[in-house]
């Protein structure tokens, strides 16, 4: 079976090709030793039976190796030798698009050029001549609308014939100054039998990184070649120079073939230019952008979607039960998001509970009926519960990607981010955070540099996702009930606050010190603005969401099983009910890690200690590692098996609260280590599916300090929130200590700038 590649720009159309192409039949998976997504499918033709595999290489604006993008595409061409390169070219933007097609062209390879949005360029009244372009390229040139599926068979008919024949390749450089260089090189590659020798001359040239490392001999050749060579506009940048020459051909051979449609005044601002205007507006932008991220959040997770009980026009008993009943949310109308999750949860109780009779009456063993509905069923189905709402929060997010609005975010954001050592690249996924952590971290392969995707993975569990919120909710409310304080939503408040900032320090302190380096240049075309693809958006959902279900039938189904284990067995192998886990190997466990919270406020100093209950938190904040929502119940199947007693017919939240206050009251805990107890959920190891997410996502070696860099800054910061609130004069230690710290990173970096110029 042929295999081509796909090649281009990103928002080029290139993705939307590769799902026009192979329909459902993708496989997505990880480039190797890098975190940069790879697709590849079949393309079948029912008329003629051709089938070919398609790889959808990464969209980059160039084959110089500043992005794990770029270096994969690169590789890939080079290295896998597809048996066509079609390269994919914006037809709207002919010029700037074919700067990379004549990178690709100087490589040993057939190409294909699909110029896309031919559709587009017709509506504007401009014309391609296709044979004109076909002819200064050299290679065959095909006229498409990925969107609307339009030639895309003669695009793989040309592709199959291209195939067919070797190609060598040719530069497009014109009044190139290093020309003569570029050629002397290439001959010496040839020499050597390399093959792709015009391209990796020309590399080389650039001064590119990987050439230098590869041919350490002619890179002496070129830095001589530098010692004698002086312009004045250029002066030794060779890679300005190839650039410029690469332009000018472009300029003068190419883009005559496009004929541009004469503009009234009137014309000259496009749609997208108008919408622009306000869209990407200093003032109006941010603003305008946080309605828009409201609006997502409040559709996906909102309990009161038209703030009807917050209005008191909606009883809040009604409609209280019935097949539509998870509508209603606390007496108001429920979001989408909130409703499905709703309705899920109805399903998989059902079903958990219909499992639960047929093992009973069959006369199962009551351990095994524990194991199949709690620990399999009952810990499987808690976690897919957001299944509905993380789909729907990709949903949403793919219409901003697709429609060309978050590129627009991603630029206005870029001036701010830079200043902490980070693209704009890196908001989206930190704002994904609040939803969910799973998908944000997902969200993280369209940053350019591996310190960046680290340090952005590491702080997104600390903007508090959904399942966190019960917890702050709980506690907030424990604290106003037991202590009289009035306004337990500045609690709230408060936490989702302090996540933000402690993000961001923790950003700014990393990049300074062990993930350093360069912030690379935020370079991205703004897209003309136009309606999603519906079937690009199922395809988007699903590439998204089928992750989160495969690590949920994975790693969490089996730390599922693990905790359920530990938390209804004794150290005597002796079943134990739900009463009894106070005597399971979770409490011993718990009861040993009791005093390392001491600092934290809820260790040693609650309620006569290990013989006590204080352990009781520590087990909550171990079962919170499974989904950060098992910590509410956990507390509340503690309380019971302390003799506590509670009103069945609590909602949700009111239950949560009467549970943390009954084992509040019984440790003696104080207002500093329940505020504690909250950060350290809300900054230590996130759930396992964020877990094994992070892992997936991070780059190699990372994980380990990740999982160290959770728990030691929900230690710190935990332990600043309990001291200061018991003794506020602590503030000044921890000042100082804060600024101790700062003085040995200045130290740091300044020493190491040192060893640098010393070695150099």
């Amino acid at each position: 079976m042929k295999r081509f590649a796909l090649a281009g720009n990103p928002n080029s159309g290139k993705t939307t090709l590769f799902n026009s192409l192979t329909g459902s039949s993708e496989y997505v998976g990880n480039w190797p030793g890098v975190t940069v997504e790879k697709k590849a499918g079949t393309y079948k033709n029912k008329k003629t039976g051709a089938v070919a595999s398609v790889v959808d290489l990464p969209g980059i604006y160039s084959l110089s190796p500043y992005t794990p993008e770029e270096v994969v595409s690169r590789n890939f061409i080079l290295e896998e030798k597809p048996d066509c390169v079609i390269n994919i070219v914006d037809a709207t933007n002919l010029e700037r698009n074919l700067y990379l097609t004549t990178q690709i062209l100087e490589m040993d390879v057939p190409v294909v050029i699909a110029l896309n949005m031919m559709d587009a360029v017709a509506k504007n009244g401009d014309y391609i001549d296709t044979e004109k372009l076909s002819k200064a390229l050299g290679v065959p040139v095909v006229g498409i609308s990925a969107l609307k599926e339009e030639n895309l068979d003669e695009l793989m008919g040309a592709a199959i014939r291209a195939s067919e024949a070797s190609r060598k390749g040719c530069s497009f450089l014109k009044d190139c100054l290093v020309q003569e260089l570029i050629d002397s090189l290439s001959e010496n590659y040839e020499a050597k039998g390399i093959l792709n020798a015009r391209f990796h001359a020309t590399k080389l040239v650039e001064d590119d990184e990987i050439e230098k490392k590869a041919e350490p001999e002619l890179s002496e050749k070129v830095s001589a070649y530098k010692e004698t060579f002086k312009n004045e506009t250029f002066g030794t940048d060779f890679e300005a120079i190839v650039a410029d020459a690469r332009y000018k051909y472009i300029s003068e051979y190419l883009a005559p073939a496009e004929t541009k449609r004469i503009r009234k005044a009137s014309e000259k601002m496009t749609l997208s230019d108008k919408i622009d205007r306000i869209m990407t507006n200093k003032w109006v932008a941010l603003p305008l952008f946080a309605v828009v991220l409201f609006l997502i959040f409040h559709f996906v997770f909102g309990e009161d979607l038209l703030y009807l009980n917050a209005m008191g026009a909606v009883d809040s008993t009604f409609p209280g039960e019935g097949p539509f009943a998870g509508l209603f949310s606390n007496g108001g109308i429920a979001s989408l998001g909130v409703f499905l999750q709703s309705l899920l949860t109805d399903c998989t109780d059902w079903l958990t509970e219909a499992t639960r009779t047929g093992m009973t009456n069959a006369g199962a063993a009551e351990w095994s009926i524990g194991l199949v509905c709690d620990g399999v069923m009952g810990g499987l189905f808690a976690v897919l519960s957001f299944l509905p709402q993380i789909a729907l929060l990709f949903f949403f997010f793919s219409i901003l990607e697709d429609s060309g609005y978050m590129a627009r975010i991603a630029f206005i954001l870029d001036k701010i981010f830079r200043k902490y050592g980070l693209s704009g690249r890196a908001f989206l996924p930190m704002i994904m955070g609040f939803g969910c952590s799973v998908p944000a971290m997902m969200n993280t392969r369209t940053l350019a540099t591996d310190n960046e995707r680290t340090s952005t993975i590491r702080v997104i569990p600390f903007f508090s996702c959904g399942a966190k919120l019960p917890i702050i909710l709980a506690v907030a409310g424990c604290v106003a009930e037991l202590f009289g304080f009035a306004h337990p939503e500045l609690i709230t408040l408060g936490m989702y606050f302090l996540g933000v900032v402690v993000a961001l320090i923790c950003v700014l302190l990393m990049r300074h010190t062990t993930l350093k380096g360069e912030t690379p240049p935020f370079i991205m075309e703004l897209p003309s603005y136009h309606l999603p693809q519906p079937r690009a958006l199922a395809i988007h959902v699903w590439d998204k969401t089928k992750h989160f279900v495969k690590k949920a039938f994975t790693i969490i189904l089996a730390s599922t099983i693990l905790i359920w284990f530990l938390s209804h067995f004794a150290w005597n192998w002796g079943y134990l009910a739900d009463e009894d886990m106070g005597q399971s190997i979770l409490a011993s466990l718990g009861k040993l890690i009791q005093p390392i919270f001491t600092p934290l406020g809820f260790g040693s100093q609650l309620n006569g200690g290990q013989n006590g209950t204080g352990w009781t938190f520590g087990v909550a904040a171990i079962s919170g590692l499974i989904a950060k929502e098992n910590v509410i119940g956990t507390f509340g199947t503690l309380a019971a098996s302390l003799g506590h007693v509670f009103d069945p017919d609590l909602d949700e939240s009111a239950a949560g609260v009467a549970y943390v206050l009954a084992i509040a009251k019984d440790t003696g805990i104080t207002i500093p280590g329940l505020i504690s107890f909250i950060a350290f959920n809300v900054f230590a190891i996130p759930c396992f599916a964020a877990t094994a997410t992070a892992k997936s996502e991070l780059p190699k070696g990372k994980f380990k300090g990740t999982i160290v860099f959770w728990l030691a800054t929900a230690y710190t910061v935990s332990s600043a929130i309990y001291t200061i609130g018991s003794w506020w004069w602590t503030c000044f230690i921890w000042a100082g200590a804060f600024v101790i710290a700062l003085y040995l990173i200045h130290r740091y970096n300044v020493s190491h700038h040192v060893r640098k110029a010393e070695v150099a």
